[in-house]
């Protein structure tokens, strides 16, 4: 499991520390995007759609965590910081906030053993439904570490311990359209928390999403093994209704087909210095970079004051999907054996260069 630093939740009863907290929580939500979205990316048009569809669902619900998070962060008089060099952080490497040991989280295109070792990781609560905790990652902290769930529910007890005082933010700051609820008083924000928490993890007693959308599907992490399994997760009939949490459901519903020849032949871990000066691959990533920029800027905006840029990010998050097939797709190695992809560096200007001009056509 993805573990955090226990100094993440010192002392939340201070207010600038809870503060401090949900900025960490902000920046740890987007931190899961790249990652996913890359692995995304990778998979041919027309090949592997309900992998795509299982993992797209999860990237949109981890942009609105992050979303909820800002609110969170903006109710108690927070201003979220989005737009800086440092809010991307960089792959491969830990995530924010995690310790030192912790999970390497690659750029890598989507295999079941990169679900498996990084994304089930990042995702598995603290206390899986099916698959035992491992001890090795404990035993090597040199600080009691705090899972994901038990960070937010440390949020979560500051904010009942402080009560309705605490939410002194001005409510025009709030975003409230898409698939994200506004956050003015304790039970919001409870609410808010809750649906991070089991949109990700599940329960203790169950795999489904019960939070605020009540969209009744199985958690991010049950998700992720949905895909490694290739089996769909559904209700064990077989079981008595006092069968214990772990037997309830398994993996025998619809398949999951994964066909390794739908996935680009990418790079891994792609730095823009990776593609040759002046060629059309380094032009095609400070593009991308750039466009992902944007979206931080407009993300920044919206949780800033000016809550209706959230549309003008939704509209750069779907223009990089094209963005980035167009690098996926295309070789950039003399033998025509390795396709590009995006780095996802901050880079809020670009640079007045382009792609050498394609041969001029020679007389028959």
């Amino acid at each position: 499991m993805l573990l955090l630093k226990q100094s993440l939740a010192t002392d939340l009863s201070d207010i600038a520390n809870l503060r401090t907290a949900l900025q960490e929580a902000i920046e740890l939500e987007h931190s899961t995007i790249p990652p996913y979205l890359y692995a995304l990316y990778s998979l041919k048009p027309g090949q592997n759609e309900t992998i795509r569809a299982l993992i797209r669902s999860i990237v949109w619900e981890e942009m609105a965590h992050m979303s909820l998070a800002c609110n969170m962060l903006n109710a108690i008089g927070g201003s979220p910081q989005i737009d800086k060099p440092d809010f991307i952080p960089a792959y491969p490497g830990p995530l924010p906030g995690t310790v030192e040991s912790g999970l390497i989280v690659p750029l890598s295109p989507f295999s079941p053993q990169l679900v498996n070792a990084v994304f089930m990781t990042i995702e598995q609560p603290e206390h899986p439904l099916d698959f035992p905790v491992g001890p090795a990652l404990l035993a090597t902290a040199p600080e009691r570490p705090l899972t994901i769930g038990m960070f937010y529910q440390r949020i979560k007890a500051a904010f009942i311990a402080g009560g309705e005082g605490l939410f002194t933010g001005d409510p025009a700051r709030q975003v409230s359209s898409w698939r994200i609820q506004p956050v003015t008083d304790l039970a919001s924000a409870i609410s808010a928390i809750d649906t991070i928490v089991e949109q990700g993890e599940g329960t203790p007693e169950s795999p489904m999403d019960h939070g605020l959308m009540q969209s009744e599907e199985v958690a991010h992490y049950y998700r992720f093994a949905e895909i490694y399994h290739g089996y769909q997760l559904i209700p064990n009939s077989g079981v008595p209704a006092d069968a214990p949490f772990d037997e309830r459901y398994r993996y025998a519903g619809a398949p999951i087909a994964y066909e390794p020849a739908g996935v680009w032949p990418v790079v891994s871990n792609p730095k823009l210095t990776t593609y040759p000066d002046g060629s059309a691959a380094q032009f095609a990533c400070q593009t991308f970079n750039y466009t992902y920029t944007g979206l931080l800027k407009a993300l920044h905006q919206t949780f800033n004051g000016q809550p209706a840029y959230i549309n003008t990010a939704i509209g750069m998050m779907e223009s990089l999907k094209g963005l980035a097939l167009g690098m996926m797709s295309t070789a950039y190695t003399p033998d025509g054996l390795t396709n590009a992809g995006p780095s996802f560096e901050y880079m809020p200007q670009l640079p007045l260069q382009y792609p050498p001009a394609p041969p001029a056509p020679q007389p028959s």
